[in-house]
């Protein structure tokens, strides 16, 4: 009666090698090529109902430690020697090395498929007011072309500007003190500037407070103002970005 011997099955012939090297614990970074080749063939001799594109793949890898297990066996000469110092497993374990990555990376993919399976959302439920709800002020119709990137980078220069102007070394001495703002005193006078004029430059606007503090409280004064429909700010293609008062 003939034993029959169910063979385990591989994904392909790297993946049978990595089960050679973890089944016989050897380091896969030195690697007894006699060995594993032996046992390797063992297992493709008895590949006897495979299909022959599967058995093909195999079958090269099996070309590929022959050749392996040759170079090793074989004595080299001495000038030889000096131009190879490579090791000829070394192509072999760097294809290993990423194959071994990629499957452990496809547990963790499966383990997270495996446990999504039981996790339930909830249809979104959002109260009425909530959904109806529109923002107070369309940011794109109040700026009316104008890039927030454009106004920063304009709020920079000028504070750059400012800090030019400080003497490096005087400009540490002396007593600190706080600087107030009052923020209604400077909220009407930046109204009554532009409002006096057709329209005015933002830049000049700025350019006329005088300290780093004043400069930032104009510019936030100056949004605010915008945002609560006081004023205009517009730009027409590549001149200054400019200010107006919207009439009551």
């Amino acid at each position: 009666m003939e034993l029959a011997v169910k063979l385990e099955a591989f994904e392909g012939p790297l993946d049978l090698l990595l089960h050679l090297i973890e089944k016989n614990r050897i380091d896969i970074y030195d690697i007894p090529i006699v060995e594993i080749t032996e046992q390797y063939l063992d297992y493709i001799r008895k590949m006897k109902e495979a299909d022959m594109d599967v058995m093909s793949e195999f079958l090269l890898m099996a070309a590929t430690l022959l050749d392996i297990k040759c170079r090793m066996l074989l004595p080299r000469e001495e000038s030889e020697e000096e131009e190879e110092d490579s090791d000829p497993r070394e192509e072999l374990v760097q294809r290993l090395l990423e194959y071994k990555l990629y499957k452990y990376m496809s547990y963790e993919l499966r383990d997270l498929m495996e446990n999504a399976e039981g996790v339930m959302f909830r249809r979104q439920e959002l109260p009425e007011e909530v959904l109806s709800y529109k923002p107070p002020v369309d940011y794109e119709e109040l700026l009316q072309g104008v890039s927030l990137p454009a106004l920063q980078e304009i709020l920079q220069g000028l504070l750059k500007r400012n800090e030019e102007k400080l003497d490096p070394i005087r400009s540490k001495f002396g007593k600190i003190e706080k600087e107030e703002i009052d923020m209604d005193r400077k909220t009407a006078y930046i109204g009554e500037y532009i409002r006096s004029r057709k329209s005015c430059s933002f830049r000049e606007l700025l350019e006329k407070e005088g300290s780093k503090q004043e400069i930032i409280v104009a510019f936030l004064v100056i949004l605010e103002m915008a945002k609560n429909g006081e004023i205009e700010i517009f730009q027409e293609g590549e001149s200054e970005i400019s200010l107006k008062a919207k009439k009551a």
